[in-house]
């Protein structure tokens, strides 16, 4: 390719609404162009690289025996209400009427289409097990778009859906796909992405895990261990306040706050945990709070009490309720005093659900609303005063908290970017839509499920987060747009042009894919185009390497690489450098399970 033929533009300003680094670089180097708010064209530049992630990803899908079906865009909404989640799902999923009147969908997940797919091929155990993936448009009709590729509305995704007789045979396969994932992301130049426990969400199921990239411009929280490597989603990760088997850390913060009785004390204009905590000369980890939510369903309270330093975990608190909750108004007509809720003496609206955070267990001493307004209560003893409170775990891990597998206080938290995900859904779409086999002997079952996506563009943008410098991005060699980048410096100069096209001529024949800047423009011009197209190995042919009978040649993003050569050897220097980039990346991709 050309440069002067390619389609797109190149630009030197940073667009202002770009708040993460890909955005800008992919705006700016040419590689799409925004068309409305989350949703974006693909230039060639970006197609060529989702077209080798998407091989990628068809070879370890192939390896693991999937076979490669198509599912619409368009669906009918019988299959959603089926699965019951027609109703479930919020405003993300887009509904619409077509011109006869029939209710439909965009697909933003295809599990629904999987299931009516095969539930009549897949009558008998003797087809068990398989898997069925797709690479397909989908749209989520998300609430605010962002970042890019990172977080669209219409983007291209792998979708995969295996189908197993027993829970068994699923774990095995959900392994095996598990390190499938784990080679696709490092062949495509980022192995260390790192497998972490999550929610399952709406997609329902038993066992999650997701693929987090480690960056600062990540929208997740991910909970790490460094000590024994425990990694886990925000949302999922365990909350724990005590190595297992003792108690010293909380029967020293109960030692010496401990009080006989539990006392009432005025607490005038006092209504956040800040202000108690200043008012008592406590320390917030010695308070009791509440924080209350409504029921999307029924707009019922949901009455949460925790320890006052930590914060509620909603995906835990939604997992536990089954259903979607929202921050509570608290009326007058409620019978509840905003900042002086607490769990003596508790008169909550009738339906309330009112739930305890095990941070509170077994602790005493602590302050907590009086359940009138101006007041607060002193002496507060979890054992005594609220002797039939159940205990759940429903905060969020912290910085510097207990690791739940090897249990020392070495959690932190990094920001990351969902690159992949898997779970294991069980029967809860097989189940729904009456999907069923028949046994060896003749006994009807329901089959289990597990599926696995990739976000075909978010995975580009993704890799140009982690692989960038101030110029541009730094692709790795498995992905990258063309492998080399032939510049031809003083196009105006006809020896020089003709060396670029001789050159040019021997890279192709020898099946290198090359793009050839042929412009006649200024070197400034040239290389901030090279550095923004991201190419990893580049060739420069000029007037001053001309006369010494050489290019020069260099790695993207290592100027201490830049060497001349010969030009009758450039084509086998190439294709060296194209190897060791190649083996280097090779060696970071783990074997198949």
């Amino acid at each position: 390719m050309k440069l002067s033929n390619l389609v797109g533009d190149r630009f030197k300003e940073t667009p202002s609404d770009c708040v993460v680094a890909s955005h800008a670089l992919m705006l700016r180097g040419g590689y799409i162009k925004y068309v409305a708010n989350g949703i974006y064209s693909s230039l060639p530049p970006l197609k060529r690289i989702t077209k080798k992630i998407e091989e990628i990803i068809r070879e370890e899908m192939d390896a693991l025996g999937g076979q490669e079906v198509s599912f619409p865009v368009a669906l009918p909404a019988s299959l959603w209400e089926e699965s019951g989640r027609y109703e479930s799902v919020g405003s993300e999923l887009l509904r619409f009427t077509d011109r006869n009147g029939a209710k439909m969908v965009l697909g933003m997940t295809h599990e629904e289409a999987a299931v009516q797919l095969v539930r009549d091929y897949a009558s008998t155990y003797s087809r068990y097990p398989f898997m069925i993936y797709q690479i397909q448009t989908k749209f989520r009709d998300e609430a605010r778009p962002r970042a890019g590729l990172i977080r669209v509305r219409e983007f291209t995704m792998k979708d995969a859906y295996s189908f197993h007789t027993s829970q068994k045979d699923l774990e095995s396969y959900y392994e095996r796909c598990l390190r499938a994932y784990q080679r696709i992301f490092a062949r495509a130049g980022i192995p260390e992405v790192h497998c972490v426990a999550s929610d399952s969400g709406m997609m329902g199921g038993n066992l999650s895990h997701e693929f987090m990239l480690l960056v600062p411009a990540g929208e997740d929280s991910i909970v790490l261990c460094p000590e024994c490597g425990y990694s886990a989603n925000m949302e999922a990760a365990e909350c724990v306040y005590a190595s297992e088997g003792t108690d010293g850390d909380r029967q020293e913060e109960r030692a010496d706050d401990r009080q006989d009785a539990l006392l009432p004390v005025e607490t005038p204009g006092v209504h956040t945990i800040e202000e108690l905590t200043d008012f008592l000369h406590i320390a917030p980890s010695r308070t009791c709070k509440a924080v209350v939510y409504q029921k999307n369903k029924d707009d019922s309270y949901v009455i949460l009490f925790l320890r006052g330093d930590l914060e509620v975990n909603e995906a835990k608190l939604t997992a536990f309720l089954g259903e979607d909750i929202y921050p509570a108004v608290i009326t007058e007509k409620s019978g509840l005093h905003a900042g002086f809720i607490g769990p003596v003496s508790l008169h909550a609206p009738e339906g309330s659900t009112v739930l305890f955070d095990r941070s509170l267990k077994d602790l005493s001493g602590l302050s907590c609303g009086a359940n009138r307004e101006g007041w607060h209560l002193v002496g507060l003893d979890m054992k005594r005063d609220c002797p039939e409170a159940e205990y759940r775990d429903l905060a969020k891990a912290f910085a510097g908290g207990i690791c739940p597998v090897c249990g020392r206080k070495s959690l932190t938290i990094s920001r990351g970017i969902e690159v992949g995900n898997i779970f294991q859904l069980g029967d809860k779409y097989t189940r729904s839509m009456h999907m069923q086999y028949v046994d060896e002997k003749g006994n009807s079952h329901i089959p289990v499920m597990g599926c696995y996506g990739i976000g075909i563009g978010r995975l580009a943008a993704s890799v140009c987060e982690a692989r960038h410098d101030d110029y541009g991005p730094i692709w790795p060699i498995s992905i990258a747009p063309w492998q080399v980048h032939l510049c031809c410096m003083r196009g105006d100069n006809a020896e020089v042009h003709a060396q670029a096209d001789r050159l040019y001529e021997a890279l192709q024949k020898a099946g290198i894919e090359v793009l050839y800047d042929d412009r006649n423009v200024s070197a400034g011009v040239m290389f901030s185009d090279a550095d923004l197209l991201g190419i990893p190995v580049r060739l420069v042919a000029s007037p001053r390497n001309l006369k010494e009978g050489c290019v020069e040649l260099s790695l993207r993003g290592n100027k201490a690489s830049a060497v001349k050569i010969p030009e009758e050897k450039a084509v086998g220097s190439v294709l060296s450098r194209i190897r060791e980039l190649t083996g280097a990346l090779e060696a970071e991709v783990p074997e198949r399970i």
